[in-house]
C-alpha cells in the first residue's frame, strides 16, 4: 500500500470519528431538548387544575372533592417517583394500599407524561364531565409528542400510567365511597340546639357518613377527636348564648378588612343567590381546593422540579382528606346548630350572616381544620416563613391577598368563618388544634423521601 494511500485511509478514519462524535452530540442535544420540554412540572400544575375546574363546575361538595384530590394525586405522585432512588412508594403506608405496578427497569419513561396521564385518567374516573377531563388528556398527550419524545418511552410512559391507574381506582372503590351513596339523607332534627337546614335553600346535610371513608393516613375518623362542643342554652347567661351574641355583633360591625377576608376565604361551591323572584346559583373552589392552589404556587414560586411538585400534591392532598373525615366525624356526632338558626330565633330575627351558611352541622370549623393542617404540612415542605400572594380566587373576581407565611393563612382562613357570620369561636379555636395535631401527626408518620432505617422509624412513632 502506496503512503498515500495510508494517509487517505487514515484522513478518512479521523473523518468517520468527528462524523460520528457529532451524531453522537445532536443524539444527545435532540434527547436533551425533548426531556427538558418534557420533563416540565407545569403538565402536573395544569392537569391538577383541570380536575379542580371540573369539580368547580360539577359542584362537587368539599368532602367529595378531597376524595378525588387524592386518589389523583396519590397516582400522580407514583407515576412520576419510579425508578427515583430519592422517593419513597406510598405503597403500605395508606390503609389498604397494599401492593403497585412497578414499570420495567429496562424500559425508558417520562415520569411527567406517566404523572399527568394517571391524574388525569383517574380524575377522569372521578367525575361528572368525563368528557371534558378526557379531551384535555388528549391535548396534553399531543403536546408530549410535539416535544419529540421517543415513540418507545411515550408507549411505555402511558402504558405504565394506565396499568397503576387500574389498580389505584381498585383500591378506591374499597373507600366505602359507594355505600355511602345509598344511606338515608339528613334533614335535621326537632331536638333543641340540634342541626337544622338554613336559609335560603334549606338543603339536606351534605355528606352525614363521610367518617365511615376510609381514612388515608390516620387510624379512625375519630383519633383527633376535639374537646366538647359548648353545652346547648338559651340562657341569656349561658356561654352558649353569649357565643352567639359574639358572632352577631361582630357580623353587625365588620370592618372593609373584615369582609374582604370573610369573602376571599368563602370557598363556597354551591351559593344560592335570591333576588325577588329571580334565583341562580354561582359556584367556586371548594377549602380544599383552595390550598391545593396554594400548593401549586408555592411549588412555582419555589421552582419545584416533577417529583418535588408531585411529592407537594400528594401530602397535602392526602392530610386535606384526612382532614375532611375527622372534622365530618365531629360535625355529626355533635350536630351543633349554625349561628344563622339560633340567633334568628333566640337573638335577632331578622339578622343575616356576610357569607350564606353550608348545609352542615357547625362544630368543628372544616376551614380551621383543613387550613391548620395544610399550614403544618406546606410549613415542612417550604419553611415556615415562606411568603406568597394567594391569587386563587382571582378566577371568582376576588382579589389577591399576601401572607408572611402558611400559618397566617391558615388563621386567617379560620377567622373569616367568624366574619361570615357561619361559626362560633370555639368551633374556630379548637377546629384549629385539630388540624395542628391532623397536620403534625401526617408528617411524621408519612415518608416520601429516602432515609435510613433508623431515622424512617423514629419518624414512624
Amino acid at each position: 500500500m502506496y503512503a498515500s494511500d495510508k494517509f487517505r485511509i487514515s484522513h478518512l478514519k479521523a473523518a468517520l470519528k468527528i462524523l460520528l462524535l457529532l451524531v453522537f452530540l445532536l443524539a444527545c442535544k435532540s434527547n436533551s431538548n425533548w426531556e427538558n420540554a418534557s420533563e416540565n412540572p407545569e403538565f402536573i400544575h395544569r392537569a391538577i387544575k383541570k380536575i379542580t375546574d371540573v369539580m368547580v363546575a360539577d359542584i362537587y361538595s368539599p368532602p367529595v372533592a378531597s376524595r378525588t384530590y387524592s386518589y389523583i394525586s396519590i397516582a400522580g405522585y407514583e407515576a412520576g417517583i419510579q425508578g427515583n432512588k430519592k422517593y419513597v412508594s406510598l405503597q403500605k403506608q395508606l390503609h389498604g394500599l397494599d401492593s403497585l405496578p412497578k414499570p420495567s427497569s429496562l424500559k425508558a419513561y417520562s415520569p411527567a407524561l406517566a404523572s399527568s396521564h394517571a391524574i388525569l385518567m383517574i380524575g377522569k374516573s372521578l367525575v361528572f364531565s368525563e368528557q371534558k377531563v378526557k379531551e384535555f388528556d388528549d391535548q396534553l398527550l399531543e403536546e408530549f409528542k410535539a416535544t419529540g419524545m421517543p415513540d418507545e418511552v411515550y408507549q411505555n410512559s402511558i402504558s405504565y400510567a394506565d396499568s397503576l391507574t387500574k389498580r389505584i381506582l381498585k383500591w378506591a372503590s374499597k373507600d366505602n365511597y359507594k355505600q355511602t351513596r345509598a344511606m338515608t339523607k339528613y334533614s335535621g332534627s326537632d331536638e333543641p340546639g340540634s342541626w337544622k337546614p338554613t336559609p335560603p335553600s334549606y338543603l339536606n346535610a351534605v355528606e352525614p357518613f363521610w367518617f365511615l371513608i376510609r381514612p388515608m393516613i390516620i387510624d379512625s375518623a375519630g383519633q383527633f377527636k376535639p374537646a366538647p362542643a359548648l353545652a346547648f342554652s338559651i340562657d341569656k347567661q349561658s356561654q352558649f348564648y353569649k357565643e352567639a351574641v359574639k358572632v352577631r355583633d361582630t357580623g353587625n360591625n365588620l370592618t372593609d378588612e373584615q369582609v374582604k377576608i370573610a369573602n376571599f376565604w368563602d370557598c363556597n361551591p354551591f351559593k344560592m343567590n335570591i333576588y325577588g323572584h329571580v334565583m341562580y346559583a354561582t359556584k367556586k373552589i371548594s377549602p380544599g381546593g383552595h390550598w391545593i392552589n396554594i400548593t401549586r404556587l408555592a411549588c412555582q414560586k419555589s421552582k419545584f422540579d416533577v417529583a418535588k411538585t408531585l411529592e407537594a400534591y400528594a401530602r397535602i392532598s392526602i392530610t386535606i382528606s384526612d382532614g375532611f373525615i375527622s372534622c365530618w366525624e365531629e360535625k355529626f356526632r355533635s350536630k351543633v346548630t349554625r349561628p344563622e338558626t339560633y340567633i334568628n330565633q333566640y337573638v335577632d330575627e331578622n339578622w343575616v350572616p356576610q357569607l350564606q351558611t353550608p348545609p352542615f352541622p357547625e362544630y368543628t370549623s372544616g376551614h380551621s381544620v383543613v387550613s391548620a393542617a395544610s399550614s403544618i404540612i406546606l410549613g415542612e415542605l417550604f419553611g415556615d416563613n415562606f411568603q406568597y400572594t394567594d391569587s386563587t380566587e382571582v378566577e371568582f373576581k376576588i382579589p389577591v391577598r399576601h401572607f408572611k407565611s402558611f400559618k397566617q393563612a391558615a388563621e386567617e382562613a379560620a377567622i373569616s368563618r367568624f366574619y361570615g357570620g357561619i361559626h362560633y369561636m370555639p368551633s374556630i379555636t379548637n377546629g384549629l388544634k385539630e388540624g395542628i395535631e391532623i397536620g403534625s401527626f401526617i408528617n411524621k408518620k408519612l415518608i416520601t423521601r429516602s432515609v435510613s432505617p433508623v431515622l424512617a422509624a423514629v419518624k414512624k412513632r
